[in-house]
């Protein structure tokens, strides 16, 4: 196969398949560490609405759920892509600090979990995953 067309289907799938563990993650969190009582998790309103609700215990399933869904995407697309190994993981990462952006400018969450999110569950989550998944030179 083209080495072209082969990067931009692991690219894509990678990318697909780090977002279901995010939202696998995110999906079962309310299960291992229950929202507050009356918190609506429901919508973004309600989260808008209720998110002075939440604990710091609150924001580690959205961390985990960042954290590890970047790091399957970039490890799938270090691991499998033609070349340029390190350059693909950094991409994913990319992709997914480009969605935690986006979720900081929609969510009024702590400034601290922004900083830690933004600055940890990405980019250095990706070069980790490169780290385990590219062949060794």
């Amino acid at each position: 196969m083209n080495p072209i067309a082969k990067n931009t289907l692991v690219l894509i799938a990678a990318v697909f398949v780090g977002a279901v563990a995010n939202m696998s993650i995110i999906m079962i969190s309310g299960s291992i560490i229950p929202p507050p009582n009356g918190a609506d998790v429901t919508t973004t309103e309600g989260l808008k609405a209720t998110i002075h609700l939440f604990e710091p215990k609150h924001f580690l399933m959205p961390f985990l759920a960042h954290a590890l869904g970047t790091f399957v995407g970039a490890f799938i697309a270090a691991k499998f892509v033609t070349n340029h190994h390190l350059k693909f993981a950094l991409l994913v990462g990319a992709i997914f600090l480009l969605g935690g952006l986006s979720m900081v400018m929609m969510l009024p969450s702590p400034m601290w979990f922004n900083i830690l999110d933004l600055g940890v569950a990405y980019i250095p989550m990706s070069y980790l995953a490169w780290k385990l998944a590219a062949p060794k030179q």
